[in-house]
Parts: structure tokens; C-alpha cells; sequence
């Protein structure tokens, strides 16, 4: 009944702003010059009190572009994360974007370069600066193409490690919740000690968390993001 509720309630709204587009059409029609030409283009989804916002990629992105433009590092490879994130952030800090596939479009800021998360195009312990948002959940669900692996995960953060140097910035974020999940074939959710636990050589300098529409830096039982700024402190030279 709920459902059907919200159903008829949505419908109504349509219907509700509709109106006001028809009301608005006719008035505007007796004010507008002769001259102008005019075609029908109804926007029916801006009247709202507030702008509507979708807040895990508002508030990630903004928590990783603060930090990483505090740290100015020399330069900066981001791994798959969201393309306006990463134009933003390419405009002041030099950043080299990491893809299975290309954007569909180029910027001169952004440097490209083909490769997997799983196989990285870099020597170890090359990178003092990696960012990764929203991505390692995927790795191994076929969501965007990629094989199927129920270890691609695991996978995807040895590999980022490996190519992390000694005492570099590591910014990660991935969905959480208190029995770890596996949601195909969108993504999978984390227990976050055990998320951290696969990178036994990062120290946590910053953790922040989304659930819902609240950021906050407390954690919660319920299913949220968890956004990790991590730092190497142990190097992988000489451990086999």
C-alpha cells in the first residue's frame, strides 16, 4: 500500500507540474515578442525547494580534492574514479587517469592511460600519489566489463599497494557495512576492519563517512561509504 502510495503521490506531482507548465506556456505566449521563435523544451523537474543532490560522489569527491590539493603532490594517478572529480582536480594538481576505457572526451589537463587496477602500467613502489574512489567494490562483477573474479577486490588492493611508495598518500572510499556483502552485480560492501586490514603497511591519517545525506566522521552499524586517506609506512623492497 506504501508503495502505491508514493505511486499516486509521484503521479499527482506530474500532473500538479504540468499545470504550472501549461499555465506558464499561456502567459509567457502573451509577452513574448513576434519575433522571437519559440519551441516547447518542458522542464518539469527543477520547481523544488532545495537542489537535489546525489551525496556520495558530492561529498567523497570534495573530502579527496581537499586533501590532495593541500598535499600538491608533484603529480597524481587517480584509478577510475568519477570524470568530473578528476577534471576538477586535474586543473590543479597534474593527474594521470588510469581506465579500462578512455573517456569520450579529452582535456588537455588530463593525462590517460589505459590499464586495470589489477595490472597497473608502474613499477613498484613508483606512486607518491593515488586516488581511487567507488572502484575496488566493483573489481571482478563484470559491471563495467571486467572479468568475473569473487577474489577482484582482494586483488585490486594488493595491487594498488605494490605501486605506492614509502610514505605515499593512498585515497580510497568503498561502500561499508558491518557483515561485509556482495551485491551482484552492482558492487560489494565491506567490513571496514577488515577492508583496512588488506593494507597491513598504510597507517589511516583520515577517515570520514557517508550515510545517506550525512558526512561525518563517525562510524556507523548501518550501510554507508567509507572514504580512507591512507599513507605507506612500511616498504614492500626487499619482502618476498
Amino acid at each position: 500500500m506504501i508503495k502505491i502510495a508514493r505511486f499516486a503521490d509521484s503521479v499527482l506531482e506530474r500532473v500538479k507540474r504540468k499545470n504550472k507548465f501549461d499555465k506558464h506556456r499561456n502567459e509567457y505566449s502573451k509577452l513574448h515578442s513576434s519575433q522571437e521563435t519559440m519551441e516547447l523544451y518542458p522542464c518539469l523537474d527543477d520547481w523544488s525547494s532545495k537542489t537535489e543532490i546525489e551525496p556520495t560522489y558530492f561529498y567523497q569527491d570534495s573530502w579527496a580534492f581537499d586533501l590532495i590539493v593541500k598535499a600538491m603532490p608533484k603529480m597524481h594517478v587517480d584509478i577510475g574514479s568519477h570524470h568530473k572529480y578528476v577534471a576538477l582536480l586535474s586543473k590543479v594538481v597534474p593527474v594521470t587517469m588510469v581506465d579500462i576505457r578512455p573517456l569520450s572526451l579529452e582535456m588537455e589537463s588530463i593525462r590517460f592511460q589505459e590499464g586495470s587496477i589489477l595490472d597497473l602500467p608502474y613499477p613498484d613502489e613508483s606512486i607518491m600519489s593515488l586516488s581511487s574512489l567507488c572502484v575496488i567494490e566493483h573489481i571482478g562483477l563484470g559491471r563495467y566489463g571486467d572479468p568475473l573474479d569473487p577474489l577482484g577486490s582482494i586483488k585490486a588492493c594488493k595491487e594498488v599497494s605494490r605501486v605506492i611508495g614509502l610514505g605515499g598518500s593512498l585515497y580510497l572510499s568503498v561502500p561499508i557495512e558491518k557483515e561485509a556483502k556482495t551485491y551482484f552485480n552492482a558492487h560489494r560492501s565491506f567490513n571496514e576492519d577488515k577492508f583496512l586490514a588488506l593494507f597491513p603497511e598504510f597507517m589511516v591519517k583520515n577517515k570520514a563517512y557517508i550515510y545517506g545525506s550525512i558526512f561525518t566522521d563517525s562510524r556507523q552499524a548501518a550501510f554507508g561509504i567509507g572514504c580512507y586517506y591512507l599513507m605507506k609506512t612500511t616498504s614492500r623492497k626487499g619482502i618476498t
